[in-house]
């Protein structure tokens, strides 16, 4: 496939370069800045663009398979990266005319899965402490969901630096009870595997051990 990355520098964008070219996909990587820890590969091209205007990332979309955006907020600060990054790279999308959308969100604003202990004692206090990168996931997801585009949404929950195992479990639209990390190696390894997976569309994906 021909794949376009949003947020290919950071710690699962790196995941998701990586392993994309591994597979065989022919990968455009849209970076802010440097391409820090891209690498080199004759089918990896890399791309520099302000991902808040769209018209700025559309030679980056066009002609491509599909469009994965691994864009997240960096602090607990009040943000509104998600939100409106998505709604670019949407705008984008709906005018070069590429359908399939996968877009990394978080399980943390959403409880339908959960185990009692972590609906009632856990989920209350992470959201008060991320109240603000997690309000802006939500808005995200509402603008992916409203889109009319051919969206899955991944909602990982504490994401760690661990090797690629291939080993996790999903849920449809709703978290996996019990499921408290996942690696980056392994959320990027899920969007890849969705990219085939029709049962995937339209649908909130939660994933986790």
């Amino acid at each position: 496939m021909k794949l376009t990355i949003f947020g290919a520098t950071g710690g699962t964008g790196r995941q998701l370069v990586r392993q994309a070219l591994a597979a065989g996909h022919e990968v455009t990587a849209v970076v802010r800045g440097e391409a820090t820890g891209l690498g080199t590969d004759p089918h990896l091209t890399v791309v520099r663009a302000n991902v808040m205007d769209p018209s700025a990332v559309e030679s980056a979309i066009v002609g491509r398979d599909a469009v994965i955006s691994a864009i997240g907020p960096r602090d607990l600060k009040p943000t509104t990266v998600c939100t409106d990054s998505a709604r670019s790279i949407i705008t984008a999308m709906r005018a070069v005319g590429v359908r399939r959308f996968i877009v990394v969100s978080a399980n943390g604003p959403f409880s339908e899965g959960d185990g009692f202990f972590t609906k009632v004692l856990i989920k209350p206090i992470v959201q008060w402490i991320l109240r603000h990168p997690f309000a802006d996931v939500v808005r995200m997801e509402s603008q992916v969901r409203d889109s009319g585009l051919e969206w899955t949404i991944l909602r990982p929950p504490r994401l760690t630096n661990g090797a690629l195992t291939g080993h996790y479990r999903r849920a449809f639209n709703r978290n996996v009870r019990g499921g408290f990390s996942i690696s980056r190696a392994d959320l990027a390894h899920c969007a890849l595997e969705c990219l085939n997976d029709p049962d995937s569309i339209g649908v909130a994906v939660g994933i986790g051990y």
